[in-house]
């Protein structure tokens, strides 16, 4: 797997637009700027339910899926803290991966997994999720891998759901259903990258931002959250729901470190010890498929990033000089804005996708039916297709939370 040739944008110089000339304006762009006309995206949404009761939201695109090869490859999407499938950094890479050939496109799928509760994904459940519960998404997997039993599954993560998608390829090892990661703005270690937040001026104005959308996110459910009496998330979510101008530590504390995932790890005594648990810097090196990272020196989200790659001859670690938290705006032609970024992430793309061999079919215990659920042979969980979903335009998406984030 020759980089060099393949994949020769990760050599050349990101030159970020003039008048986004550092990391907070990359950011700030991604937060603010305006990218409802740009890259136009239409899934199709099945929602599974897990045997906890929870659900998720899988968006698939195109939306007609009966016309690609039955061996294209499918681009499998976590977003990050509290985003979802119409986030513009996902479809600044679905746009031109999901286009035809014949139109300069891969010709792949993709689809987006929409966390608990995120982006019009119901929750069902007491649960929520986290940064470093891989549960969920282990389930998502195996559903896609039995509707579409000959496609390579390439994974692709930004910012929290990088850091779910590290942890997953590192837990699975050998048995990995996706054949390879691409972790774009992780999180990596969760405490240290906290700390940056906490004890800078700019960083709690971040922190912040990030601990209003979670909070947003728990009003918005609070009704479906109400409808579990007994259990500790009802307790809990008069206090989340009172937090003034709090930082994302606080809401961790308060919330997510509680009931973020499942037992037997959740809940946690407190949030520092949630971050040591789910963090993704000390364990790459038991990932066992190609894997790309890519960060931004001057990410004011992000501050520790661990170059060495555990040590890992499938992890290939890339830093740019500037770029932001998944921002990386470059001048385009006419006067135009893009994002630099997705040229490297097509070009690994491509690599995996059409240039390496892949294993049919794909990796993992044994999966069966029971009582209508995929099921892994010898381990807890499974998910099913329910009712719901339906056609998604993904630019006119309004939500109630800060994009890019």
């Amino acid at each position: 797997m020759n980089l060099r040739f393949r994949c020769p944008s990760l050599r050349a110089k990101f030159s970020p637009v003039w008048w986004l000339n550092n990391g907070h304006l990359q950011t700030l762009y991604c937060v603010l700027g305006d990218f409802s006309k740009t890259d136009r995206v239409q899934y199709n949404r099945k929602l599974i339910r897990l045997m906890d009761g929870g659900t998720l939201g899988l968006d698939f695109t195109p939306p007609d899926l009966s016309k690609i090869r039955e061996d294209a490859p499918i681009i499998v999407v976590l977003h990050g803290l509290t985003g979802g499938s119409y986030e513009s950094y996902v479809r600044s890479i679905l746009e031109p991966a999901c286009r035809a050939v014949e139109d300069g496109g891969l010709g792949y799928r993709a689809v987006v997994v929409n966390f608990r509760g995120c982006a019009g994904t119901p929750i069902t459940s007491p649960q929520f999720y986290s940064a470093g519960h891989t549960g969920d998404i282990r389930q998502a997997i195996v559903f896609i891998s039995q509707i579409f039993p000959r496609a390579p599954l390439l994974g692709l993560g930004f910012s929290l759901g990088a850091n779910v998608l590290t942890r997953y390829l590192a837990q699975e090892g050998e048995q990995s259903r996706l054949s390879s990661g691409c972790a774009l703005a992780c999180p990596w270690d969760l405490a240290k990258n906290n700390d940056g937040l906490r004890n800078s001026f700019i960083g709690r104005f971040y922190s912040k931002a990030m601990a209003t959308n979670l909070i947003n996110l728990v009003r918005r459910h609070f009704e479906a959250l109400s409808k579990f009496p007994g259990h500790m998330i009802a307790e809990h979510i008069p206090t989340v729901l009172n937090l003034k101008g709090a930082l994302l530590d606080e809401f961790d504390d308060n919330f997510t470190r509680i009931v973020g995932g499942a037992p037997p790890d959740f809940p946690f005594a407190s949030a520092q010890d949630y971050y040591k648990w789910g963090s993704s810097h000390d364990v790459v090196s038991g990932i066992r498929v190609p894997y790309l990272a890519i960060g931004a020196a001057d990410d004011p989200v992000v501050q520790h990033i661990p170059m060495d790659g555990g040590g890992n001859g499938m992890v290939i670690m890339a830093l740019t000089a500037s770029g932001g938290h998944l921002g990386w705006f470059q001048a385009g032609p006419k006067g135009s804005i893009e994002r630099w970024i997705r040229t490297p992430v097509l070009e690994w793309m491509s690599l995996i996708g059409d240039v390496l061999e892949h294993p049919t079919p794909s990796r993992g215990p044994r999966v069966y039916i029971e009582d209508g659920y995929y099921r892994e042979e010898g381990r807890d969980g499974g998910c099913k297709e329910i009712e719901g979903g339906g056609l998604i335009d993904a630019n006119s998406w309004k939500g109630i939370n800060l994009q890019g984030l």
